[in-house]
């Protein structure tokens, strides 16, 4: 049996087969990432050592950078999946589907360009002055 036609085999649409594929290669990439991320993190780091200096020179490298992208795709592309199918399960009434749908779509896309946004447009040099400002706020 071909490649071709597996994914034909049981439903005819072919978006849900892929979907269902990438389910599983995604749960299997966001295990190692994330577990991955939590030894670096907590186990060869220490929790003491992270603050904002260290996120600052962590966010310095572009393999890091690339690295906690493919985190927050992968997560969120895979939550938005189980969730799609979840609204599919549930909500019948096909007005509401498509609402619900649409408005978790929508978060998706917003939630994904935030967290690109500050992980590549990180500037530590403006929030220096954010960050000494709201300081000065609460030290007062």
């Amino acid at each position: 049996m071909s490649a071709i036609s597996r994914l034909k085999y049981g439903s005819p649409n072919r978006f849900e087969v892929l979907s269902w594929y990438f389910m599983r290669v995604s749960g299997v990439v966001l295990l190692l990432v994330a577990v991955l991320h939590l030894l670096i993190m907590h186990v060869w780091y220490g929790v003491d050592a992270i603050d904002y200096r260290f996120v600052i020179g962590r966010w310095a490298s572009p393999v890091v950078q690339v690295y906690d992208l493919a985190l927050l795709m992968f997560a969120m592309l895979h939550g938005v999946n189980g969730t799609r199918w979840v609204i599919d399960d549930y909500v019948h009434s096909r007005g509401w589907n498509l609402t619900l749908k649409s408005a978790l779509y929508v978060l998706a896309v917003i939630f994904i360009l935030m967290g690109a946004t500050v992980i590549f447009t990180f500037d530590p040099g403006a929030s220096e002055t954010v960050v000494g400002a709201v300081a000065a706020v609460f030290t007062n």
